[in-house]
């Protein structure tokens, strides 16, 4: 694979191709085709967590619609390879300081202009402590986040914008950086990155429930968020970039239970499902009414431990962590359960990335040995026994139950002690209850990447300053030397000892496991057999601009 990371970037150049990936389904095209007649594409999704606010959101239901609704400063390809989008150079000498020059005639959908303010404010209101935003941590590479988002509970911003951050003039702004960080233009096409209108600054929670973006879609009216029912949205005719859409539209159907999603698949009441339920993937590739994908993927699944639950902090935790990971049969569970469409994880990132690895220091705490998983459970229980019950949260309206159960079965006959799930109806409310740090025993957690470098799936999920409500760090874990080797990782010289810095670190979370890593997700997904052009990206997910209707 080619190299992710660039000391510097040319004006006007595509930025770096990082990944020659083909995660295209069965029935991909190019997607050539123009929009025929009313050309609405019905999609599933779920109901969105939080107001649809890009620094705010951070589960996949907002994700999908916020990414139809803006464009940033670079689009990511469907092979995960990166191209200026409004931004016309992204130029920088030592990685630290980036010019960035934007296009000209660049609209929100309300007519404002999109300028370099756009960018920067958006980017200050995301990263100060002050206004909550789940993403926040994303901003902390540049310099003074510290000052708006100062790390330590209790301590209060001293700014309110980042001095790192320089509007030069409308079109041209700066962006300097803490530390040299080479593959930094390649986050900038995450939504966390997008700019927003001045009107959002006015009442961002009624903003978010009517978005005004500048993206290939925009919301299909007053009423187009009906919560709990659908999210609609219509072809932007002013949208003039990299993802020009070939449908007139796409309704983001919202559904509690994915088997209902998929029937409706069958039935032709629904166009594209991009999950199949449990009790289908034996079958679904079979099936005469339907058109099936299926491809390898870079979705990480795993279940997280808060390190502040009693009996998993210490030498004791640890012990409990690795009999924990060790006393579930992988292989048995995605061959019976999920008929192969999942791959035991060997690490903490996904195949298709560059620096995946079978071979980490300490990888074998993922593989099935009871009898060690016994004798490690039995040492933690001579530091302090065991009491209570092992219980795993997951959200009941996707299919989790079958292996929430069958890791609970195993955990029991090999610990000895009562384990069992812990379903919550929608992912909605079982996201708020992980965030408010509400929920009281481990929970199913998992990663699809925001940008294509291993660095994402690390620093966002176990990096102290994602900790605490600042990013997605949802166990809180925290460890000095884990966070060095991620910031040695994101500065190196050479791509090559940056995946070397990242997988030293992964090894630091193979001995502390703050999270339980199960498998990786390959593409499972089914539409009608009128859809034409169905392509799924590096992270999982359809190229809806791309999808057209026969």
């Amino acid at each position: 694979m080619t190299s992710r990371r660039h000391k510097t970037l040319l004006a006007g150049a595509a930025i770096t191709a990082s990944l020659s990936l083909a995660l295209s389904g069965c029935g991909s095209g190019s997607g050539s085709d123009s929009a025929e007649g009313n050309n609405i594409i019905s999609v599933n999704n779920g109901e969105p967590q939080n107001p649809l606010i890009p620094t705010s959101t951070n589960e996949v239901n907002g994700g999908k619609v916020i990414d139809a609704l803006f464009a940033g400063l670079v689009s990511y390809e469907p092979d995960g390879s990166t191209k200026n989008e409004v931004a016309k150079s992204i130029k920088s000498k030592d990685s630290k300081t980036f010019h960035i020059t934007l296009k000209k005639g660049w609209k929100f959908t309300n007519g404002e202009k999109v300028t370099a303010h756009s960018f920067v404010d958006a980017w200050n209101y995301g990263a100060l402590a002050s206004n909550a935003q789940l993403a926040a941590n994303f901003f902390s590479p540049i310099k003074g986040y510290e000052d708006v988002n100062p790390s330590g509970k209790g301590k209060k911003p001293t700014a309110k914008k980042m001095s790192g951050l320089k509007v030069q003039d409308d079109y041209h702004f700066t962006v300097t950086l803490s530390s040299p960080q080479s593959d930094f233009p390649m986050r900038l096409g995450y939504s966390a990155f997008f700019p927003l209108p001045q009107k959002a600054y006015k009442d961002m929670k009624a903003f978010g429930n009517h978005p005004i973006g500048d993206g290939p879609y925009k919301l299909d009216g007053k009423d187009a968020w009906q919560h709990n029912k659908q999210i609609s949205v219509v072809k932007n005719d002013q949208y003039d970039g990299n993802r020009e859409p070939k449908n007139e539209g796409i309704d983001f159907r919202i559904y509690t239970n994915i088997d209902a999603a998929y029937a409706d698949v069958q039935d032709g009441a629904l166009d594209l499902v991009d999950m199949i339920p449990e009790s289908a993937l034996k079958t679904f590739k079979d099936n005469s009414s339907t058109k099936a994908y299926s491809k390898p993927g870079s979705v990480f699944q795993s279940f997280t431990i808060p390190g502040r639950l009693k009996h998993f902090s210490g030498k004791e935790g640890r012990l409990r962590r690795q009999a924990i990971s060790m006393a579930i049969n992988r292989k048995q569970i995605t061959k019976a359960i999920f008929q192969g469409t999942r791959t035991p994880a060997t690490d903490f990132t996904a195949p298709p990335l560059e620096g995946y690895s079978k071979n980490l220091k300490g990888a074998d705490v993922l593989k099935y040995q009871p009898a060690k998983a016994k004798k490690l459970w039995k040492k933690a229980n001579q530091i302090s026994k065991w009491t209570g019950q092992f219980k795993l949260g997951y959200n009941s309206d996707d299919p989790h139950k079958q292996w929430v159960d069958a890791v609970s079965h195993q955990l029991t006959n090999t610990l000895g002690i009562k384990a069992s799930g812990a379903p919550v109806a929608t992912f909605s409310q079982f996201r708020s209850e992980i965030t408010s740090r509400k929920i009281d025993h481990p929970f199913r957690s998992g990663w699809q990447g925001d940008y294509p470098s291993i660095g994402n799936y690390l620093v966002a999920l176990y990096s102290s300053g994602a900790a605490d409500g600042n990013g997605s760090n949802d166990g809180d874990y925290k460890n000095k030397a884990f966070d060095q080797k991620v910031k040695e990782a994101a500065s190196a010289k050479t791509p090559e000892q940056g995946i070397k810095d990242y997988q030293a670190a992964e090894e630091i979370l193979l001995k502390d496991l703050p999270a339980i890593p199960l498998w990786y997700e390959n593409v499972s997904g089914a539409s009608t057999k009128t859809l034409k052009h169905v392509q799924f990206d590096w992270k999982n997910v359809p190229v809806y601009y791309n999808i057209t209707k026969s």
